[in-house]
C-alpha cells in the first residue's frame, strides 16, 4: 500500500513538472529562423553553472503558466548559451540570467528585480500596445488608479505625437504611454493648447514644455519616477540616466526610531510643497540602511541623515543633524545654486581611493563570516609570493657562490 502511494505521489509530481514546463519551450540557434513574424518572446538565458538561473527557474515556469492562462500572446522561452551560444550572440547576452522580449525584431532588455511580479509587469508592458488608447472617462480613472506616473498624449495626429510614439518604442521597458481625446480628461486638467503630453503622478499632473524641458525622450525618461518614493540601489541606478541630483533620507533598516520618521516626513513635505522649485532638479525618496551610501562616501554615515547624491559625478552633499524644514530649504538651495560644494567625485584618486574601501569592506565581512576560510584566502597569495622571493634569493646565492669558486679556481690556476 506504502509503494502504490509514493508511485502515486511521483506520478503526480512528475505530472505537474511535466504541465509546468510545458508553458516553457527551450529555444536553440534555430529560434530566429523558425519563430513567427509576428510571434513576441520573452526569453531567459541561462548557464547550467549560474546559481542565480536556478533560483530563477520555478520562478519562470510560474511566469509561464500565468501569461498562458491569462490567453497573453506572449510566449515564454529560455535558452541554454553554453549550447546555443549563436542565439545569445543574437541577443548581445553578457551576463546570466539574462531576460530579454523580442516583439517585431524589436528586442528589449529587462533590467529590475528578479521577481515575479516585475517580470509579469514588463512583459504585459512590453507585449501590448506601445501606446494604449483610453477612449471613455471610465478607462481613463482605471488607468490612473493603476499607475503612480502616466505619460498621457492628447490630441490628433501631429509631430508631437510621432515623437511620443517614437520614445514609447525605447521606453517601453520603464513606464506604460496612453493617449486620449481631450472630452476623456477631468475638467480639473487645464490645457493651453492641444496637442500636449502629460504626466500625472503624485496626485498632480505637468504638461511638456520643449523649450524648458528639451527633447521629449530626456523629459520622459526624467519624470518616470514618482516624486517621493522608497529608493533602492536599483532604483538608484536607473535615476543616475536621468540627470538629476538624488535627495535621501537615510533610515534605519529595521526598527525606526521617532528621529528616522521625521526625517521621512519632512524629505516627503517639501517634495510635495516645492514641487514647482525643485521637481525639475532633484528626486526625493528615502532608503532603509546605509551600506550603499558607505561605499560611495568611503565611510560610516550615521543614521538618519540626509544625503544628496550626484550620481553621474558620484559627488554628493551631506548634511547631518537635519533640524527642520527651513534648514532643508537652504541646504537644498545651496545645492542648486552653488554655494555648496560637492564631495566625492569620479577622479582617478577618488576611483582608487573608493576600490581600496571597498576591497578593505569586502575583507572585513569576509573575515566576520568565514573566518578560516579568509584566513587560507589572504595566506595562499602571501605564501606563494614568500616562496617566489626565498627561490629568487637561493638561485641569487648560489650564482655567487659559483662565481666566488670560479674566482679562487682562477686565482689558483
Amino acid at each position: 500500500m506504502s509503494e502504490r502511494r509514493n508511485s502515486m505521489l511521483l506520478s503526480v509530481l512528475l505530472l505537474l513538472a511535466g504541465s509546468a514546463s510545458a508553458f516553457v519551450e527551450e529555444l536553440d540557434d534555430s529560434f530566429m529562423e523558425t519563430r513567427g513574424d509576428e510571434d513576441i518572446w520573452l526569453i531567459k538565458f541561462y548557464a547550467p553553472w549560474c546559481s542565480f538561473c536556478r533560483q530563477l527557474d520555478p520562478v519562470w515556469h510560474q511566469i509561464g503558466s500565468e501569461l498562458t492562462s491569462r490567453g497573453s500572446p506572449v510566449h515564454v522561452g529560455k535558452s541554454d548559451a553554453t549550447t546555443s551560444p549563436g542565439l545569445s550572440k543574437e541577443f548581445k547576452v553578457r551576463g546570466y540570467p539574462a531576460i530579454l522580449m523580442l516583439k517585431k525584431n524589436v528586442k528589449y532588455n529587462y533590467s529590475g528585480a528578479r521577481t515575479k511580479e516585475g517580470i509579469l509587469d514588463f512583459a504585459n508592458r512590453v507585449g501590448g500596445p506601445l501606446v494604449r488608447s483610453l477612449s471613455s472617462v471610465q478607462l481613463f480613472q482605471h488607468a490612473m488608479s493603476h499607475h503612480d506616473v502616466m505619460f498621457l498624449y492628447i490630441g490628433g495626429t501631429s509631430e508631437l505625437k510621432g515623437n511620443f510614439t517614437s520614445t514609447a518604442e525605447e521606453l517601453i521597458v520603464h513606464t506604460y504611454f496612453f493617449s486620449a481625446s481631450r472630452d476623456v480628461l477631468p475638467k480639473a486638467v487645464s490645457l493651453p493648447s492641444l496637442p500636449a503630453v502629460v504626466v500625472f503622478k503624485d496626485g498632480s499632473y505637468f504638461q511638456y514644455e520643449e523649450k524648458q524641458d528639451g527633447d521629449l525622450k530626456s523629459w520622459i525618461n526624467r519624470e518616470r519616477f514618482p516624486n517621493f518614493c522608497l529608493i533602492d540601489s536599483h532604483t538608484l541606478y536607473a535615476m543616475g540616466e536621468s540627470g538629476k541630483l538624488v535627495v535621501l533620507a537615510l533610515l534605519e533598516p529595521w526598527s525606526r526610531s521617532e528621529e528616522s520618521h521625521r526625517y521621512k516626513r519632512l524629505v516627503e513635505k517639501v517634495s510635495s510643497d516645492y514641487t514647482e522649485i525643485y521637481s525639475r532638479s532633484f528626486y526625493f525618496g528615502y532608503m532603509e540602511g546605509s551600506e550603499y551610501i558607505s561605499g560611495l562616501v568611503m565611510g560610516e554615515v550615521s543614521l538618519p541623515s540626509l544625503i544628496v547624491l550626484s550620481l553621474s559625478t558620484d559627488g554628493y552633499f551631506l548634511s547631518e543633524g537635519l533640524q527642520g524644514e527651513q534648514q532643508l530649504l537652504d541646504f537644498l538651495n545651496g545645492v542648486m545654486d552653488g554655494s555648496l560644494k560637492p564631495q566625492g567625485g569620479n577622479s582617478v584618486d577618488q576611483r582608487v581611493l573608493r576600490f581600496l574601501f571597498q576591497a578593505r569592506s569586502s575583507l572585513k565581512w569576509m573575515f566576520s563570516k568565514f573566518p578560516v576560510l579568509s584566513y587560507v584566502f589572504v595566506s595562499v597569495p602571501f605564501a606563494f609570493i614568500g616562496a617566489v622571493f626565498y627561490v629568487c634569493c637561493w638561485r641569487r646565492r648560489n650564482t655567487s657562490d659559483d662565481d666566488d669558486d670560479n674566482k679562487e679556481d682562477k686565482k689558483n690556476d
